[in-house]
């Protein structure tokens, strides 16, 4: 199995090229400067699973955020794990740690969102209880 740990500024290569195994490739100068931001909020947890060779396995981001129309509430924002090393646990351990995180700041609920397109995270998510509760579409629009 791996051991799960918060994640450390030079983790960035790994979280890098994680990143990039989800879709989103990223430079890992850009990815470290992400770290440096994030890791200093503590509304942000991100946390590795590190394999037995010191590569990461996975990673999970959590925010606090508070929004206007649904007010303070804990979201799973990013998880990737390995593809050597899906069906594994790995997963599964992240999210609990999510959950723990949101438990010990007084949540009763944490949410996550998942592409349509990525059919595979569907019933992993619902194996652990989450409920579909939202479908939508997002919007982007390149500012000049």
């Amino acid at each position: 199995m791996s051991e799960l740990r918060e994640a450390r500024i030079d983790d960035a290569a790994e979280i890098a090229r994680l990143a990039g195994e989800l879709g989103y490739p990223v430079a890992v100068d850009t990815m470290h400067a992400r770290l440096c931001a994030l890791l200093s909020m503590p509304q942000h947890r991100i946390v590795v699973a590190q394999g037995e060779r010191d590569e990461l396995l996975g990673w999970i981001a959590v925010e606090r955020r508070l929004t206007l129309e649904s007010g303070e509430r804990i979201e799973i924002v990013g998880l990737v794990v390995d593809a050597a090393a899906r069906g594994k646990g790995v997963g599964r351990a992240l999210v609990a740690d999510a959950e723990g995180w949101a438990s010990a700041q007084g949540f009763g609920a944490i949410g996550v969102r998942s592409n349509v397109m990525r059919e595979g995270s569907h019933p992993f998510y619902e194996s652990l209880g989450y409920l579909r509760v939202k479908t939508q579409h997002m919007y982007r629009k390149a500012l000049a």
